[in-house]
């Protein structure tokens, strides 16, 4: 879906960086809350994913396993992104209309693998924006503008608030266990993304066939 420069510009949200949660630096207090940080590794079908930015980037390409290995074996998310880059042609066609989704499934399977410390670190903003300070993407974050406000859709920022707000209701676990997203041909390695449970506590066989036939749309 493209959007025209009226529509985009309809979207953008202001906040004042004095009074929000910027994520920005991964060695920042907040840092942790930001796909790009190490120290949250997942592990999608029985396979370690280092960070939830190699696993979002990978979702582009349902049908090429090679390149999902390739992004998958890099120590740096950030190179993990660069590696998909070239490939940019191949990404799966409705990549416009599910990103946000995909995003939003990324974010809760990394809650649900790390539970108890990335949850700590989304209650710890309490009430306050979310914010993805960004050079340049107005889309999943905002940019610093010279009298202090970031401006930009902050998809990102929003999506982690959409979280916090859910974990604060989380009293019987259920956000431990993700459901596998309802879009077409959401594929790792060839293989359909199963349900996903906590790294220490794997789904047994009826809980996943349970879990594998709720597959819902984030």
């Amino acid at each position: 879906m493209t959007l025209t420069n009226s529509e985009s510009s309809s979207r953008l949200r202001t906040y004042l960086r004095a009074e929000s949660v910027v994520v920005h630096k991964t060695k920042e207090s907040f840092g942790g809350l930001s796909n790009m940080a190490a120290g949250f590794p997942l592990r999608i079908n029985g396979f370690r994913v280092p960070t939830s930015e190699a696993l979002y980037q990978a979702c582009r390409f349902p049908d090429l396993p090679d390149v999902q290995r390739e992004i998958i074996a890099q120590h740096s998310p950030m190179t993990a992104k660069m590696k998909g880059k070239p490939h940019r042609k191949a990404t799966r066609s409705d990549w416009d209309n599910v990103r946000h989704n995909v995003m939003r499934w990324c974010l809760r399977v990394k809650l649900a693998q790390h539970y108890e410390d990335f949850g700590r670190l989304l209650l710890a903003t309490k009430e306050k924006p979310i914010v993805e300070q960004s050079r340049k993407d107005q889309y999943w974050g905002a940019i610093l503008i010279h009298d202090g406000t970031l401006v930009g859709e902050n998809v990102l920022g929003r999506l982690l608030m959409e979280l916090r707000d859910e974990l604060k209701s989380d009293a019987d676990g259920k956000l431990r266990f993700v459901p596998p997203l309802g879009v077409p041909n959401f594929m790792l390695y060839g293989a359909p993304i199963q349900a996903v449970g906590t790294s220490g506590a794997p789904l047994s066989g009826d809980d996943l066939e349970e879990m594998n036939e709720q597959r819902i749309l984030l």
